[in-house]
């Protein structure tokens, strides 16, 4: 028995020209596997279990897209065992129990062994688990579990200790980029047969957009050939911007069923900015004899508290959220009074945008850097897999020393250094502004000794 059909994950030659571009591009070899050099790099110590045929049980643990399944399959074709795999989504302890009773009768005739596949094996419940137990154990079966999820939580200690645990890390932008290179040329797999051109940059963009996962990836590279491959084959090209085009999403500025709704907020919206009180009231007054929402009101008004005013009068949240639940107490008309209050404190608190331009800066960084990882120093290390792999090794616990400060990376390697909150001199944040001057100055003096 190669497989069982009901729970295959199927092979990548099995693929039809209508399956996903990142499911027919899957890698049959593993030569032609890219990225993971930590685990598939010569001289390691999966590459010499393939090269011998001497797999173990293991189980992958690495984020969406990161080739657990590929790596998996891979197994599949260059092992000499039988190969079963299975979804845990889609079976349970009876299925568990059939393959088990084939791969004894396989062994018993053919002296081979039964590789299990298990994808998203953090979804079997405590039984299921168990089932699997004995048969490891005994060497029946070499089981290869997949899952993202931490296995210290989601996979039972026995089981664990049976296996050994082996993390994918998200794909590097280069190895993205060669990935979707060789889509874009595969003629049997891939898109070659189309001839489609695509400059670096426009590769580059689709890649930092898929946050390290291939499959993100290969769908973006998808999603912008569809919209050119039958045009004329001088323009099937791919520039950064039609990619731009074809993968961001768009959204309207504006209802123009309710023009004047938009209108009055901004000018509501505006007049509180500009520290004019009169006008705040009049544009306040004006939605609400209107029928505006009172909660609609309210929930721009907590937005300025936080975009306009920040840290300058951190009182101006709290005072918003106290009128919000003023008027969800009292109700119309009454409540009312707490909204307008609300809105002459914001209208003549002083303003600082720091705390917006900031978050503004800290989501465009995240978008052109993608999720990277968090230093190892500052991770949670609740179980001893963890603290193996040096999960909060060398972390400083900052009430240790004076004044509870110490000088400590806590950004990625890659962004150390860089600033996100610059305070302003307005109001209260004068004096946030001296504190955080003060820690950068001490953490620079602690970096230069």
């Amino acid at each position: 028995m190669k497989n069982l059909d009901l729970f295959s994950l199927g092979t990548p030659g099995d693929a039809l020209d209508t399956a996903p571009l990142a499911e027919r591009m899957r890698p049959l070899k593993l030569a032609d596997y890219i990225g993971q050099p930590h685990l598939i790099g010569e001289g390691t110590l999966l590459r010499r279990a393939i090269a011998e045929d001497k797999l173990f049980s293991m189980i992958f643990w690495g984020p969406p897209g990161s080739g657990k399944t590929t790596l998996a399959r891979i197994l599949a074709n260059e092992t000499k065992s039988n190969f079963v795999s299975f979804s845990a989504v889609l079976s349970g302890v009876k299925e568990i129990r059939q393959v088990v009773d084939d791969a004894r009768d396989i062994w018993e005739s053919k002296k081979k062994k039964t590789i299990l596949f298990v994808d998203e094996i953090h979804r079997f419940n405590k039984a299921q688990q168990d089932a699997f137990l004995p048969h490891v154990e005994s060497g029946l079966v070499t089981l290869i579990g997949a899952t993202t999820e931490n296995p210290s939580f989601e996979v039972i200690a026995p089981l664990l200790s049976r296996t050994r645990v082996l993390t994918l890390e998200q794909f590097a932008e280069e190895d993205l980029m060669a990935i979707l290179q060789r889509a874009l040329t595969d003629e049997q797999r891939g898109l070659g047969k189309f001839t489609i051109k695509a400059d670096e940059a426009a590769i580059r963009f689709m890649v930092r957009l898929s946050d390290g996962d291939a499959r993100t990836a290969l769908n973006n590279l998808e999603a912008v050939t569809s919209m050119i491959q039958s045009l004329p084959a001088e323009e099937r090209v791919i520039t950064a911007q039609s990619a731009q085009e074809a993968l961001l999403k768009k959204a309207l500025l504006y209802d123009k069923d309710g023009e004047e709704h938009y209108n009055l907020i901004s000018a509501f919206h505006k007049s509180m900015r500009g520290s004019d009180p009169d006008a705040t009231l009049y544009w306040l007054g004006r939605m609400l004899v209107a029928g505006e929402d009172p909660l609609y009101i309210l929930r721009r008004m907590l937005r300025f508290a936080s975009e306009d005013i920040g840290n300058a009068d951190p009182h101006a949240l709290l005072l918003t959220m106290a009128a919000q639940q003023a008027f969800h107490f009292i109700g119309l008309p009454e409540g009312e009074l707490a909204i307008a209050q609300a809105a002459v404190y914001l209208a003549t608190a002083p303003k600082s945008n720091a705390l917006y331009t900031g978050y503004g800066q800290t989501k465009d960084l995240i978008n052109k850097t993608g999720y990277l990882p968090v230093p190892l120093h500052i991770r949670n290390a609740p179980t001893k897999l963890m603290k193996e792999l040096d999960y909060g090794k060398d972390y400083k616990y900052a009430h240790d020393y004076l004044d509870a400060f110490v000088s400590q990376e806590y950004l990625p390697e890659k962004l150390q250094g860089k600033i996100l909150y610059h305070p302003t001199d307005a109001g209260f944040e004068k004096t946030i502004k001296e504190r955080v001057h003060a820690w950068r100055r001490r953490k620079n003096d602690k970096e230069t000794k």
